[in-house]
């Protein structure tokens, strides 16, 4: 038991806090720094929704956003229309936002007007791509890496913590691996880290993941392993070999990294399950390649027979998707609904304008415990708000660590779960003064009941907000009080800090 002391956004003391002008009492609480959301789809979010309480309430203090290779900056005129259309299942169209930045720079002075929760970002190497050479799926000219890696160390030296890549969603999946690796380069020369969603979770999974330590351990630059799951029934049981895979890496070592979500589905736009070719030349290339019969005979056939490498390589399950959100009204029919075959999810992604996002019920709880418990692991919730029934892991994931897989289920210690959500997190990105409780640190901080922090979100209700979390501060002036919400916009955004020495 020790009193802590918060003055002017830091923390003053700790062990003394007497001669407060206000003094919270944490009896039967426990005090933690402020959860790190590692991979975060808050976007858009975070302009749209003042409150942004599907984070704040679960202690959320700091989300990582530009993740899976596609986000908003840097962009010009057309790659915003069509990043636009291609994500509207994450964030919705963006119509009600006014798209006012072009560069990582000013998106993050937007983020600085004022936001609930502070976020870092991920320079996007999909929207690199797409600015650089389109859609084309061929190898980048010389005169095309040149200008990748330009925008991505542009967008590093205005603050972008590192880089991000989708791998199977386009245009970023076109990229070889000698131009990632001359990408992943120029962040290391920042201290940056390299953040892919890899090419496979499903057939090729293992595979993928090697190729990404091997890649970002040419490149000398830090790996964080995106929503690290080993998911389809072909990876069953399978999570010792990943981190049989991660622990010799990291003897090599490798500077590694990785989060998870605890919860067995995963979530994403049923567009990306497409094969990659149907995507060349982009939004509006792929809703004609679907309106042409012979064309989607051959997606189909990619899907259903091949596994496409939208899908994981695995041979696409219908029964196992569930459509959790849709852009246009008068498909909200189908949400809650599993798709039952090709011949719907064409017309809805048709009829959506590709704006249709989806559960995949894929998992396995003996590999979401032991990637979890891992040294190197930190927590994302990967979370999607957008759409009438997301993904529970949006309003859930850090309530569920705490409840589920600490108190009820004992996978976890408390303490070893506070610092795979706080100070793992905050040093794989850097942070000098965030994810501990000491002086001078960031007054970020959240007071919970260990004995009732628990999610309300469920598969069928989730939007409920966890229980258990009554204060939640962010650089000391509370969002969260007496378990509410309150009118403080307390975040900015966090951007990279140069290396010291």
């Amino acid at each position: 038991m020790a009193d802590v002391g918060v003055d002017g956004g830091r923390i003053v003391g700790v062990g003394r806090g007497r001669g407060a002008r206000r003094v919270v009492d944490g009896d039967g609480l426990v005090l933690a720094p402020g959860f790190i959301d590692m991979h975060a789809h808050s976007d858009l979010a975070l302009l749209r929704d003042p409150s942004h309480e599907a984070k704040a309430a679960q202690g959320v203090t700091l989300e990582v956003l530009g993740q899976d290779g596609l986000s908003y900056a840097p962009a010009d005129d057309r790659t915003l229309s069509e990043i636009r259309t291609q994500i509207a299942g994450w964030n919705g169209d963006g119509s009600d936002i006014a798209f006012d930045w072009r560069t990582v720079g000013e998106y993050l002075d937007r983020l600085d007007r004022g936001i609930a929760v502070n976020a870092a970002y991920l320079v996007p190497q999909g929207t690199v791509r797409m600015l650089a050479l389109g859609w084309e799926d061929r190898p980048a000219t010389d005169k095309e890496l040149a200008r990748m890696k330009e925008l991505v160390a542009r967008g590093l030296e205005e603050g972008a913590v590192g880089l991000s890549s989708g791998l199977t969603y386009t245009p970023g999946m076109y990229a070889s691996d000698a131009e990632l690796t001359e990408l992943c380069r120029v962040v290391a020369g920042y201290d940056g880290y390299y953040c892919p969603h890899h090419r496979s979770y499903g057939a090729g999974a293992l595979r993928a993941y090697e190729e990404m330590l091997t890649l970002t351990e040419r490149a000398g630059c830090a790996l964080h392993l995106a929503h690290a799951t080993m998911n389809f029934p072909e990876n069953e049981g399978r999570a010792p070999q990943l981190l049989a895979l991660l622990d010799a890496a990291l003897a090599r070592g490798a500077d590694v990294t990785l989060d998870s979500y605890p919860y067995l589905p995963g979530s994403t736009t049923l567009v990306a399950m497409l094969p990659s070719w149907a995507a060349v030349g982009g939004p509006d290339a792929t809703l004609a390649r679907l309106r042409d019969d012979a064309t989607a005979a051959r997606i189909r056939h990619a899907m259903e027979v091949e596994g496409a490498d939208g899908s994981h390589g695995v041979p696409v399950d219908w029964s196992a998707i569930e459509i959790a959100g849709v852009g246009d009204r008068s498909l909200a029919a189908h949400v809650g609904r599993r798709v039952p075959d090709f011949a719907t999810a064409r017309d809805l992604l048709i009829r959506d304008r590709l704006a249709t996002t989806i559960l995949q019920h894929v998992g396995h709880e003996e590999n979401v415990r032991a990637i979890m418990r891992h040294p190197v692991h930190t927590g994302g919730s990967d979370g999607i708000l957008h759409g009438d029934k997301p993904h529970p892991r949006a309003y859930g994931t850090f309530p569920e660590y705490l409840g589920r897989y600490v108190r009820e289920l004992g996978v976890l210690t408390l303490e070893e779960c506070v610092a795979h959500l706080t100070g793992r997190p905050a040093a794989r990105l850097r942070l000098p003064d965030r994810g501990l409780i000491r002086e001078g640190y960031r007054a970020d901080l959240v007071l919970f009941d260990p004995a009732t922090v628990a999610s309300g979100a469920t598969y069928d209700r989730p939007r409920v907000l966890p229980t258990g979390i009554p204060h939640v501060l962010i650089d000391g002036r509370f969002v969260i009080e007496d378990g509410r919400r309150t009118d403080a916009l307390a975040g900015r955004s966090v951007r990279r800090t140069p290396r010291r020495g």
